[in-house]
């Protein structure tokens, strides 16, 4: 099996880990109300997905 023949870095590991953070979710802005929600998915305010009522609220 291989192994490493230097120790890593606090630094390498860090500047590793630093990259797979999360991002915060795109939001789109409601025409009708102006409430934010997420792109693609029905509106939980008022059940509104692509200008059509989906989900009684």
């Amino acid at each position: 099996m291989a192994t490493p023949k230097r120790k890593q870095s606090k630094q390498r590991s860090r500047k590793r880990r630093g990259a797979n953070q999360f991002a915060a979710p795109q939001l789109s802005v409601d025409p009708n109300d102006g409430t934010h929600f997420r792109s693609h998915r029905v509106n939980p305010n008022n059940g509104m997905y692509r200008d059509r009522q989906v989900i009684e609220v």
